[in-house]
């Protein structure tokens, strides 16, 4: 959508909800359902790797048990405050209902001149927003709607998202690598003194997280890859499926700082610090 003139959204009535400092949250079932499997299974991973690989190794090696034990708690807080920041984070909204005659007035529009109106919740479409049938909203740069996160993944919250799928497969990852460590060093001594628990229970526990860490280290590499070219490229996956073509002509570094922060800092790493980036009229409703 090619534009004359750039317009945000203080023209035309800015989302009074984040005014207010609300807790988005989307009320759907299945993304509550699939947001709440993902906190179980990061806690169950937790369970397992200090109760049968960290916990019986202490008394062997205080140093390796420390050190993988504090490394992995550190990734899951990471993980997991990625994924409440991702799930609680307005990805970019567009208000509801603000497709009233005031506010494209407003807009001093020229003969010629256009708007794209939402004809599902009326709200003035912005270039590349899109509606989301779960969210009932428009929003701005959309990229999908993911159940495992409850949530779309839009302007707002995909620093959050990146960071999630990076430190799931990080202590996924490490997860493999720790079972793998273990099974070598009790290979040839007797289990109940690699474990806590008996024998078979020790073998169904690692089973089960291998099979689990290696789904989730497959799974959100390729998300993180996904989100890293769409980043790079300054394209989303709806965009990528429909053959939308944006091109602002950025070079990679500075898509990516439009994501992270215009600033590179350790702020990048943390998901507790949200992005600062410099405000941009990227987002035109005349055409």
């Amino acid at each position: 959508m090619a534009g004359n003139g750039n317009y945000h959204y203080s023209h035309i009535g800015y989302n009074s909800d984040r005014g207010k400092k609300k807790l988005w949250f989307i009320k759907d079932g299945c993304g509550v359902f699939c947001a709440g499997i993902t906190w179980g299974l990061v806690f169950y991973a937790q369970f397992v790797v200090l109760a049968v690989l960290i916990i019986p190794n202490i008394s062997k090696s205080a140093v390796y048990s420390t050190f993988n034990g504090l490394l992995f708690n550190a990734l899951a807080i990471l993980a997991l405050t990625s994924h409440f920041k991702s799930m609680t984070t307005d990805p970019g909204a567009v208000p509801k209902g603000n497709a009233t005659k005031e506010n494209i007035e407003s807009l001093q529009l020229k003969p010629g001149q256009i708007v794209y109106k939402c004809a599902k919740c009326f709200s003035i479409k912005p270039e590349r927003a899109h509606h989301c049938s779960v969210c009932k909203r428009c929003i701005k740069k959309m990229d999908h709607h993911c159940p495992w996160i409850n949530n779309c993944v839009g302007e707002a919250n995909q620093k959050y998202f990146v960071l999630f799928t990076l430190y799931i497969a990080a202590i996924s990852l490490h997860a493999l690598i720790m079972v793998v460590i273990h099974f070598v060093q009790c290979f040839d001594t007797q289990w109940q003194a690699c474990s806590i628990f008996s024998p078979p229970a020790t073998i169904i526990l690692l089973i089960t997280l291998t099979f689990e860490g290696l789904l989730f280290f497959l799974f959100t590499c390729i998300m993180f890859c996904t989100q890293l070219h769409s980043m790079c490229y300054d394209e989303t996956g709806i965009e990528q499926l429909k053959n939308e073509k944006h091109y602002q002509g950025r070079s990679k570094w500075l898509n990516i700082k439009s994501v992270f922060g215009d600033k590179f800092s350790y702020d990048w790493f943390l998901p507790f610090y949200q992005p600062v980036t410099a405000k941009q009229d990227v987002y035109q409703y005349i055409v």
